[in-house]
């Protein structure tokens, strides 16, 4: 079985946990990764762009020009596409970038990049209670843990005093993200470069994923 390593809210090791293969050591699948991660990444996206059609453009109701006699070319409307301040032809309007994944496929996918943080090293586990929510305590965290840039944290309950104090303690720290579980997803996991898991949260998540 994969093993995780247990460090205190001081850094230190003090001990090791076996967690599930079918979780944290399964050969990733870097086709069901590429899908899911440009689902979240096209979720991700306003789609809020907007134009409007020469039917929608303000004003333009009467003939600019009469038809013959000016040698120009005849025009019926200020507001046609090709106009200064005229309408937009083809142009965005809004929409939904949501792209459909299976509940599988998805599950696949967390387990695909668990697994690859795991092989890596970059998975450790948070044994401690955070009683005074201080930001200098997670940083002194941290360096103990060759940590100091790009942390994701993963509490089980924002509703606990433990891991909400977690959570204000660390939401300072710059380039840090807090996760709950249920709101893992590829892109941070792939992005940051250490994940801190307490121990509640690890078996929520072998729980849900197991």
């Amino acid at each position: 079985m994969a093993v995780l390593n247990i460090y205190n809210l001081a850094g230190a090791q003090t001990g090791t946990v076996e967690v599930k293969d079918s979780i944290f050591g399964i050969e990733p699948n870097k086709v069901v990764l590429h899908e899911v991660l440009t689902a979240e990444l096209a979720a991700a996206r306003q789609g809020s762009a907007s134009t409007k059609t020469r039917a929608m453009v303000r004003g333009g109701g009467r003939k600019p020009f009469k038809q013959k006699g000016t040698g120009r070319a005849r025009q019926g409307s200020i507001r046609a596409p090709h106009m200064v301040g005229g309408g937009v032809v083809f142009g965005p309007t809004p929409r939904s970038y949501e792209k459909k994944v299976n509940k599988k496929v998805r599950v696949l996918a967390l387990k695909s990049a668990l697994s690859v943080k795991c092989a890596n090293g970059d998975i450790v586990v948070l044994d401690g209670v955070v009683e005074t929510p201080k930001t200098k305590t997670i940083v002194a965290l941290t360096k103990e843990l060759n940590a100091t840039t790009k942390q994701m944290f993963v509490v089980n309950d924002l509703t606990a005093a433990n891991d909400y104090n977690l959570f204000l303690a660390a939401r300072n720290l710059e380039n840090a993200v807090v996760f709950q579980p249920s709101e893992l997803g590829i892109y941070w996991l792939l992005k940051q470069n250490k994940v801190i898991i307490t121990k509640e949260a690890l078996a929520t998540i072998e729980e849900v994923l197991g």
